[in-house]
């Protein structure tokens, strides 16, 4: 009687024991297993979500010159101009229905803001001129270059202004982006400069914007904003003046110059997108795709010349690109700062 008190005493005090193996176990069979299903699945989903936003907001900066090319008769300025008043006119509903509206009136509200925000509108103006006129005047290759040139401009910006420190395979990409430069001006007898004005300008637009600390939408809500006077006024004199293309030359041309709010603001809303749900190393990736794209559209649809030269400088700039990639997925993988 004794002997069994005393067994069911210790099998009372066996049962927590054998519960914590078994939850352990079963711990154990759920973190080999992974994330529960459920959750693995909603994962994948926005995973996939996230590929087809920035997939597709590359893909429509790749193409862009498509568009722009139906307003090759359109001058540059003009085009920009358009461009600038109807992103803000198509950009302040989607701020408003998104919920940001007080994020909106916030930075209207700060100075220092709003100055950054002054800087980086002048960037991205510049930007877009310099782009849609290359485009139009025959050079979607040169403009192909300074997209693929960008990221490795970005590390220079981020060494000189930022005091980040060049890894040794970083250095090597930036050496190697360099003289596929200094090889085309030295050899074809003209620098790319194209080239360099794009990368730069928008190296130093995301430079400056980090000081900002405001979200893409805002942001360019903002800048839109700050340069809408000047563009209304500029196609109002144009306009008065008869040289102006919008309500002179047809519906579909009208069309076409309000269309640029859509080709300016969709492919942002489409990169928000993608970079909430993928990690850095994708979305450099993917970045790849709207230089490959001009570049395809140059050389296979618009016939732009494309010689031996070249051929040794985009290789060049590839093979940086690759060793710039190699090193930023192998930091990102060690959970190291970059």
């Amino acid at each position: 009687m004794v002997r069994e008190k005393a067994f069911a005493k210790g099998g009372n005090r066996m049962k927590p024991a054998v519960t914590k193996i078994v939850g352990h176990a079963d711990s154990r069979r759920k973190g080999a297993a992974g994330v529960d299903p459920s959750q693995e699945k909603a994962q994948r989903r926005q995973s996939a979500i996230g590929v087809a936003g920035g997939a597709g907001a590359f893909l429509i900066w790749g193409l862009s010159p498509v568009y722009w090319k139906l307003l090759k008769g359109v001058p540059a300025l003009e085009i920009i101009m358009h461009r600038i008043v109807w992103s803000f006119v198509f950009l302040i509903p989607l701020v408003l229905l998104s919920g940001q509206r007080n994020a909106f009136l916030s930075v209207l509200a700060d100075p220092k803001r709003m100055g950054v925000l002054l800087a980086t509108s002048t960037l991205v103006a510049a930007n877009w001129l310099i782009y849609i006129w290359a485009v139009n005047s025959g050079h979607v290759l040169q403009a192909s270059l300074g997209y693929y040139i960008n990221p490795l401009i970005n590390v220079l910006l981020g060494t000189l202004f930022l005091k980040e420190r060049l890894r040794r395979l970083q250095t090597i990409a930036v050496l190697l982006a360099t003289a596929g430069v200094v090889y085309l001006g030295a050899t074809y007898g003209t620098f790319p400069w194209i080239s360099i004005c794009l990368a730069l300008s928008f190296g130093c637009y995301g430079l400056v914007r980090k000081v900002a600390r405001v979200g893409a939408m805002v942001g360019l809500a903002v800048e839109t904003l700050l340069l809408s006077l000047p563009a209304i006024i500029y196609l109002l004199h144009v306009g008065m003046a008869g040289r102006g293309a919008f309500l002179h030359h047809g519906i579909g041309m009208d069309a076409t110059l309000m269309g640029a709010s859509l080709v300016t603001a969709v492919p942002l809303l489409l990169f928000t997108i993608g970079t909430r749900r993928l990690n850095l190393s994708t979305v450099g990736f993917l970045q790849y795709i709207a230089p490959t794209g001009m570049f395809l559209l140059g050389v296979l649809v618009y016939g732009e010349p494309f010689s031996s030269v070249q051929i040794v400088t985009f290789c060049l700039i590839w093979c940086a690109l690759a060793i710039y990639t190699a090193d930023a997925v192998s930091i990102y993988q060690r959970g190291t700062p970059g």
